[in-house]
Formats: C-alpha cells, sequence, structure tokens
C-alpha cells in the first residue's frame, strides 16, 4: 500500500534548478507506481471543499517575475473525472474545473515526468480547523489502499518575507521550527502537530498557514511518519518531504 506524502515544493523554480530536492524527487517518484494521484495543494485555497473534475487540467502558471523557461513548462497529465466524482460524492465536496497550480504541477512534474498518472486536485480550506483537516486526510486514507497516492503539497517553513540568495546559510530560526516538527513525528506527538501554530518560531516561519495545513491532511491520511528527505533552499524554505506509512 502506498504511504501518503508531504512533499515541500518551495519556489517554481524547483522545477528547473537540481537541488537537492529537485534530484530527491525525481528518484522518489522512481519508486512509486501509483493507479492515481489527489493532491492537496497551498496554492488552490478555498473556503469549502472543492474537488477539479477536469479531464485533461491546463498548467496553470500562477507566479511572477521567473525566466520566461518557466512559463514555458507545461504539465499534460490527464484528470480523472470519475474519481473526482467520487470523492464530490465522499466528502460533500463541490466539483469543478481546474488546472493545476504550481504546488500541484511543479512537484508532479520530476516525480512523474512522463505525465502519465492521473491527477485529481483538492482545494485546501483555509477555515478549516487543524482536527478538522487531519480528518479529510482520514476520509482519503482508503483509497490508499486502491493505489491512490495522497500527496500533500506546500512548505516545511515558508516565509517569503525573509527569503535570502540560494546557497545562504539556514538561520536558527528556521531550523528551530523544522526540528520541532521533526522531533513531533519522531515522537508520534500528533496533538502537538494539531497545535502547531504554538511551536517555536511557528509565526515567523509561517506568517500565513497555507504552505503548512497541507502536512496535516497527508498526516491523516497515513500513520508513522518518516522523513524522507531535508534540504534548505533560499536560506528560509525547508524542503522536507514526510511519508505517513
Amino acid at each position: 500500500m502506498l504511504p501518503s506524502l508531504f512533499v515541500s515544493h518551495g519556489s517554481p523554480m524547483l522545477a528547473l534548478n537540481a537541488t537537492p530536492a529537485h534530484r530527491f524527487l525525481r528518484e522518489l517518484g522512481q519508486t512509486l507506481t501509483p493507479k492515481a494521484v489527489i493532491v492537496i495543494s497551498a496554492h488552490w485555497e478555498s473556503l469549502t471543499l472543492k474537488v477539479s473534475q477536469s479531464a485533461w487540467p491546463e498548467t496553470l502558471h500562477d507566479f511572477g517575475g521567473f525566466p520566461r523557461e518557466l512559463f514555458d513548462c507545461q504539465y499534460p497529465a490527464p484528470g480523472e473525472p470519475v474519481l473526482a466524482k467520487r470523492l464530490g460524492d465522499l466528502l460533500g465536496a463541490t466539483v469543478v474545473n481546474r488546472g493545476f497550480d504550481h504546488g500541484a504541477w511543479v512537484p508532479l512534474s520530476l516525480m512523474f515526468p512522463n505525465a502519465d498518472v492521473p491527477v485529481v486536485s483538492l482545494s485546501l480550506p483555509l477555515r478549516w480547523s487543524s482536527e478538522k483537516l487531519k480528518a479529510l486526510g482520514e476520509q482519503l486514507a482508503p483509497l490508499r489502499e486502491e493505489g491512490v497516492l495522497i500527496m500533500g503539497s506546500g512548505s516545511l517553513t515558508h516565509n517569503l518575507y525573509e527569503t535570502m540568495a540560494m546557497g545562504s546559510r539556514m538561520p536558527p530560526w528556521v531550523g528551530e521550527f523544522s526540528d520541532w516538527v521533526n522531533t513531533q513525528f519522531e515522537t508520534n506527538n500528533r496533538d502537538a502537530l494539531l497545535a502547531w501554530q504554538s511551536a517555536p518560531q511557528a509565526q515567523r516561519n509561517h506568517p500565513t498557514p497555507e504552505h503548512f495545513l497541507p502536512l496535516l491532511v497527508a498526516m491523516g491520511a497515513g500513520g508513522n511518519a518518516r522523513q524522507l528527505h531535508h534540504s534548505v533552499e533560499h536560506g528560509v524554505l525547508a524542503m522536507d518531504v514526510y511519508a505517513f506509512d
């Protein structure tokens, strides 16, 4: 049975730059053979839960100020309308048409570069409590037995106000928070993770919560956590990847 995953997608340039996180996601994809992927991205925020039914989702370049080469990137993976309708019924979600935002297509283009695995996007309801997001993951968990990969895409730390040059040393406040998260997973202290906003340096690492919340969905969809990867880009973007067995 596939684990659920949380992947840190960092900057959209992850698609092009051969950083440690870029190389790791390419390697990770070679170990996975899902029948479909359900992705919950930090970049599809909503008030109520929504699911995309698009048969051929477009590649959304939902960013600015990057090289033309990044805007030329396309990820032509198919959607899975039947699975989307099933999720709508199961979760009480509104079924809509939407393309792949960069929180979805950037990591998926590295993991499954042939774009031959169907992908369904699920929105991130920002007003939901940590407990409700975890429960959403628990509702999705049985799909893992059918070969569906449940993947939350965000960033373990994400403060764009303090972004540094690539290759900059990680400041202590980033390490303090990321180490805290890893310790909670090592001790299986899920209650602490549900109250993550009271963690050391949580506010500085996440001035807004959307890049951490997909982790709670992935956590709910799986069991014990394993840290698969840790690296830091631009000083303040911890690129951790976790699997939940």
